[in-house]
């Protein structure tokens, strides 16, 4: 499968709402997935941590609605836009755009690099 057909089909996945499916299809195990903001999540490897990586945002952020740009293909990489209406606990509710970059080899996702502003969450200096 080539970078466009990857992209392609995880993107269609994740329009449908279907992030775990898409993980599962296009994750290589060995993903490495970077975050724009410090933390916990900001630098993390392997299929078990984007797992639970992706229970964290499920059980701190309630989304209300958002949109999946299509891919735009470079190479071996691919960009997507995401826009997000959701509430997250220490932060309050927001309006936020991302891009994603991801790589692929032989077929897989390998890595997935995530560009947003990073905001502080409510009461901090």
């Amino acid at each position: 499968m080539d970078t466009k057909q990857v992209a392609e089909g995880f993107v269609a996945l994740l329009k449908e709402n279907k992030d775990s499916e898409a993980g599962e299809r296009f994750w290589s195990d060995d993903i490495r997935s970077i975050e724009s903001a410090p933390g916990p999540h900001q630098d993390i490897q392997g299929r078990e941590a984007l797992a639970a990586k992706h229970a964290w945002w499920d059980e701190n952020t309630e989304v209300h609605g958002g949109s999946v740009g299509d891919p735009i293909v470079c190479g071996d990489q691919f960009i997507v836009t995401f826009d997000l209406d959701a509430t997250m606990k220490g932060f309050g509710r927001m309006q936020m755009s991302e891009t994603a970059l991801y790589t692929v080899k032989d077929g897989k996702i390998v890595e997935e690099r995530f560009f947003y502003p990073v905001m502080m969450p409510e009461g901090a200096a």
